[in-house]
């Protein structure tokens, strides 16, 4: 199945919340360092709305994949701005097509899991913008338990933003091994395809070039989650590739004692002998 990914749009900025609360700088910030889909994933909800059953309109649309925060102004103000890249399902790619929820809201609890930090727990799309999402909630007495969304919530200690504006835009994506992954593969297909040597050298060779490779295989998801995968990437895959043309000169160096030497040739000088 095609897989996609969005551009980064923004979807939240420090301030006001639906829920009359405010957002504060130091929430996004650990939100953008916490975030990690192992940890928790954030789905994409249609109106923050949670249902059980995987064919309800009210189902998950995608996943957020990452988060980062970005310094922006709003009207002649400087604020810190929070930015998300989701891959959708094909329901949410066609429903952006269609100009339906062209606005999103974040769902932040600001001490996820006890750790007394901020955490992004879901994402939701709607057709409420922020200045009718802050008029809805007028009435509400300006207390969290008294807001129309309070079912809605992930838990007490989350809330939602006022929703934004956002132009979504897809790419496909190629679903592939990484290139560390790839590498791995290459090395364990070059050593299977010698015979086993009866020296100890060979072996020794094989089992640090093989640890190296297990040890990198992961590197490049593990550096895109730090935010480090460019410079530091390329470096580590230099080396590797360097590592590896290496190995391939010493392992068509090393001799094959498994293979049997060829007779030696009979006969003196220009003369060819041959057996009757």
């Amino acid at each position: 199945m095609k897989k996609f990914r969005s551009n980064w749009f923004r979807v939240a900025v420090e301030g006001a919340t639906s829920d009359k609360r405010t957002i504060k700088r130091s929430w996004l910030e650990q939100a953008a360092k916490n975030f990690n889909p192992a940890t928790y994933g954030a789905r994409i909800w249609l109106e923050h709305f949670r249902s059980l059953l995987p064919d309800s309109p009210f189902k998950a649309y995608g996943d957020v994949l990452a988060v980062k925060t970005e310094e922006v102004e709003i009207n002649g103000q400087k604020k810190l701005a929070l930015f998300a890249q989701v891959e959708p399902t094909p329901d949410l790619i066609a429903m952006n097509k269609a100009k339906q929820k062209i606005y999103t809201s974040i769902e932040i609890d600001d001490s996820f899991s006890d750790t007394g930090e901020a955490y992004i727990v879901g994402l939701a799309v709607t057709d409420s913008p922020a200045s009718l999402g802050t008029d809805v909630l007028s009435f509400s007495a300006q207390k969290p338990e008294s807001s129309p969304f309070k079912d809605r919530h992930y838990s007490a200690t989350s809330m939602f933003t006022e929703a934004v504006e956002t132009e979504l835009q897809f790419e496909e994506i190629e679903d592939k091994p990484s290139l560390g992954a790839q590498l791995f593969s290459k090395v364990q297909a070059l050593l299977g395809g010698k015979q086993a040597k009866d020296d100890a050298e060979f072996v020794q060779i094989g089992q640090a070039v093989e640890a190296i490779a297990d040890h990198v295989k992961d590197l490049p998801d593990q550096l895109a989650a730090e935010k480090k995968f460019s410079g530091e990437l390329n470096t580590r895959v230099e080396q590797l590739s360097k590592d590896l043309i290496e190995l391939k000169t010493v392992l068509g160096d090393t001799q094959d004692h498994s293979q049997t030497q060829r007779p030696p040739v009979t006969g003196g000088g220009k003369q060819a002998l041959a057996e009757f």
